[in-house]
């Protein structure tokens, strides 16, 4: 037996034996020990007994990518749990992989709803919109009217005529949205897939402009600059925005707008009241 310290099959047998044997279909009875037998989880990841008996006891070498990844799925561990067995037995995170969002949790929501004067969305590497605030809905777009698969911004940048007439400066803030997008995408590991090739070959459809651009293959970071929007009760709105991270989250990004003057944070609070007593909604 290898005496040397080997956290990750320390890490492994203790999440093997918090398992319990008949929510996988093996049988019960009495066991010598609480948990998974190690062939019960080799046979669920598609390995060789003996090689995750080496696993956990620290034997046979550094394990690959794939083999890690099938242990994640056989022993149900969560995404941080797999990316916990992949810095103790590779020494680094997995590479990024696209997963469908279909929200965002009570907390971020709430983090959203304190930015009162500050319009915030929450969006996908694909730029599906799966959070906002009331203010967002009152200047930018009532994300809660739309149908779920309609809340995409290159959906809405491309085949909205109301979209477009609110954007000032139309042109240059399409070539930039379709040039992070592509960032994001590749960024997510999505580039190919299923979700972003169907999206890419309706947009090109739909709209001569987006197939231009994106034949264009332009590549721009989305950090910050200045948006101008054409708001029907306030006018001409200079917003400036700035893109974050979200902890945890690497799948979303938030981006937030403040006014960029006074002037325009004063009619932008006058716009708000005016539809405060109409309880535009935030994400449901």
């Amino acid at each position: 037996m290898n005496d040397l310290p080997n956290p990750l099959g320390t890490y492994l047998r203790d999440r093997r034996t918090r398992l319990d044997p008949a929510a996988f279909g093996f049988a019960g009875g009495r066991r010598r020990t609480p948990g998974l037998r190690r062939e019960e989880v080799a046979s669920r990841a598609n390995i060789s007994p003996t090689w995750y008996t080496w696993l956990e006891q620290g034997r046979g070498g550094a394990p690959s990518a794939d083999v890690l990844d099938r242990i994640a799925r056989g022993l149900m561990l969560t995404e941080p749990e797999r990316e916990h067995i992949y810095m103790l037995g590779l020494g680094r995170p997995p590479e990024a992989r696209y997963q469908p969002v279909e929200g965002i949790t009570p907390r971020l929501q709430r983090v959203l709803d304190g930015m009162v004067l500050s319009p915030a969305i929450i969006k996908t590497a694909m730029w599906d919109v799966v959070g906002w605030n009331r203010a967002a809905a009152v200047l930018l777009t009532d994300y809660a009217k739309l149908p779920r698969e309609g809340r995409n911004i290159l959906w809405l940048m491309f085949g909205s005529d109301h979209v477009r007439a609110r954007n000032a400066d139309f042109d240059s803030i399409a070539r930039f949205v379709v040039g992070a997008f592509r960032a994001d995408v590749a960024r997510a590991r999505a580039s190919t897939s299923i979700e972003v090739t169907k999206l890419v070959t309706e947009l090109s459809r739909l709209s001569p402009q987006f197939l231009a651009l994106w034949e264009d293959n332009d590549v721009v970071a989305h950090g910050d600059g200045v948006k101008r929007i054409h708001h029907p009760d306030a006018g001409l709105l200079a917003m400036e925005f700035s893109s974050f991270a979200v902890e945890g989250r690497p799948e979303l990004g938030m981006i937030i707008y403040n006014p960029a003057s006074p002037d325009d944070a004063e009619r932008l609070r006058v716009l708000l009241d005016e539809h405060g007593n109409r309880q535009v909604p935030a994400s449901s």
